[in-house]
């Protein structure tokens, strides 16, 4: 199995310290079953500020892995409903609901300029980076990867990588894998849980 997030999220955990948690929502008043699994950064692309994670697993797993299926980002529309799923100020696996408000921006921050980013205003925080960004299909469009504000804190325009099937195809092979799907997790440090690597949020 692996997962795709941001490049910055992980570029300064230690090999040893990497660790990514599943979540399984459970059923009525059932405790959400939760498993925390060793992954390894074996891609990163510091110019789209994208990295593919290899998790390791042996025996029985406590939540099932299933894939996020893929959106196409060529094909959104400003309007159109969208979810953010991430860890803001520590909260995991918490999701928030928006819209595109904008398609084609440039996120000027880091290695280079990165072009075709999607506005949204679906509410974005310290903690969100790395998160997939859903349409309302539950298919992966995006990375939630940045806000614009000046209090630190969501002002209603973020930032999302967009994740057209190709991009991820290039990811998937440079991480040499072999079995079908993606999906796209927060990442975090195994003894630092609520620390959040996020870049300019």
């Amino acid at each position: 199995m692996h997962v795709v997030t941001n490049y910055h999220v992980v570029r300064e955990i230690g090999p040893q310290d990497l660790q990514v948690v599943f979540l399984d929502g459970g059923k009525d008043d059932d405790l959400p079953k939760r498993e925390v699994l060793k992954g390894e950064v074996v891609g990163t692309d510091p110019f789209t500020d994208t990295a593919v994670i290899r998790v390791f697993s042996s025996g029985k797993r406590l939540v099932p892995m299933h894939p996020l299926p893929l959106g196409e980002s060529a094909a959104l529309e400003v309007g159109q409903s969208v979810y953010a799923i991430g860890n803001p100020f520590g909260l995991d696996h918490s999701m928030s609901k928006g819209i595109i408000s904008g398609k084609s921006r440039t996120l000027d921050i880091g290695e280079r300029p990165i072009q075709g980013c999607i506005q949204t205003d679906a509410s974005i925080n310290p903690g969100n980076s790395g998160g997939p960004l859903l349409d309302a299909a539950g298919r992966v469009i995006g990375v939630n990867t940045a806000i614009l504000t000046a209090s630190g804190t969501s002002a209603g325009v973020g930032l999302a990588i967009p994740v057209p099937g190709d991009v991820v195809a290039l990811e998937v092979r440079r991480a040499r894998r072999s079995e079908d799907g993606a999906a796209v997790v927060e990442a975090r440090p195994l003894e630092e849980n609520e620390q959040r690597i996020e870049r300019a949020i």
